[in-house]
């Protein structure tokens, strides 16, 4: 099977298990459960997987430098720790499938990234579809923000995007490191990371744990869900896939997400989104595939 079609096949999958991930928390926050608490939750139940991982890849690989290292402990800081706290803080205000679009600017983001850090040229055409994007993203956003959300929702939406803008970040720099660490090496060192930054969070933050032993055991099976279908598996079918594509290849297939999380938010959350929101979805959609066509 052609290297292309098995990245799309792992791109895809990824980017459909991510996007469990927000149903998972607008479920679990049924149950009163708070932001770190909960992210907690899903980090140390997700820890054990990249040990043993980790323990089975022990073998000796490329030589890497002390720079490899802080870079990996930077965007492991970025991707699974800082991206995920703003998102599950911004889930408290905004529902899951408005969640999902704002979340799913971060192509564009990569671009602007790629321009900046790696030096990589940005068409004419992807700076109109940059702009399409944000319209998109309006459209979607001020129907919320008319409902009575008012301040809470403009809070949620800057929450989500400080959360993409952190994850382009991850993204464009796992494309950088990945093939000095293999796939597998990087994501599982950079979870560890992001798994003890949470875990540090926590311990700073709160007194003990007795709130987080006391709650309810359907937050418990939240956690467990979104550990590892939305979390440990999607994270390694991410890496390969941007080993395969690219970082900027990759991130085409995030339209997928907002589309798949509508639905699932339709299904488990009774969550709607006006016709007016829906014209919006695809402006959003729409801009981010035109952004990430290959120039001929």
């Amino acid at each position: 099977m052609p290297v292309r079609v098995v990245g799309i096949a792992f791109a895809v999958l990824g980017i459909l298990l991510f996007s469990t991930k927000a149903v998972f928390v607008k479920l679990a926050y049924q149950y009163g459960v708070d932001s770190i608490s909960l992210l907690l939750i899903r980090m140390t139940m997700a820890l054990p997987f990249y040990l043993a991982i980790i323990a089975i890849q022990h073998r000796q690989q490329e030589p890497l430098t002390r720079n490899d290292y802080l870079f990996l402990i930077l965007f492991g800081f970025m991707g699974y720790y800082l991206a995920s706290y703003f998102d599950f803080l911004g889930l408290q205000y905004i529902k899951a499938s408005v969640e999902r679009l704002i979340l799913f600017v971060y192509p564009t983001l990569v671009l602007v990234l790629s321009f900046l850090f790696l030096k990589k040229k940005i068409s004419q055409r992807q700076l109109m579809a940059f702009a399409l994007t944000y319209i998109g993203i309006l459209i979607v956003f001020v129907p919320e923000v008319q409902d009575g959300g008012g301040e809470n929702v403009l809070l949620g939406g800057a929450l989500i995007f400080l959360s993409a803008l952190t994850y382009a970040g991850y993204i464009v720099g796992s494309g950088w490191l990945i093939p000095r660490f293999g796939a597998t090496r990087f994501t599982s060192l950079a979870m560890l990371v992001s798994c003890t930054m949470v875990i540090l969070h926590f311990t700073l933050q709160k007194q003990g744990f007795e709130e987080v032993v006391a709650l309810p055991n359907p937050v418990y099976l939240y956690g467990f869900l979104m550990a590892t279908v939305s979390t440990v598996i999607p994270s390694y079918l991410v890496s390969f896939a941007i080993k395969r594509l690219g970082a900027r290849d990759f991130a085409i297939f995030g339209s997928l997400g907002p589309i798949s999380t509508s639905v699932l938010a339709y299904f488990f959350l009774q969550e709607q989104l006006t016709a007016l929101q829906v014209v919006g979805a695809l402006v959003v959609i729409a801009g981010i595939y035109i952004s990430e066509q290959r120039r001929k």
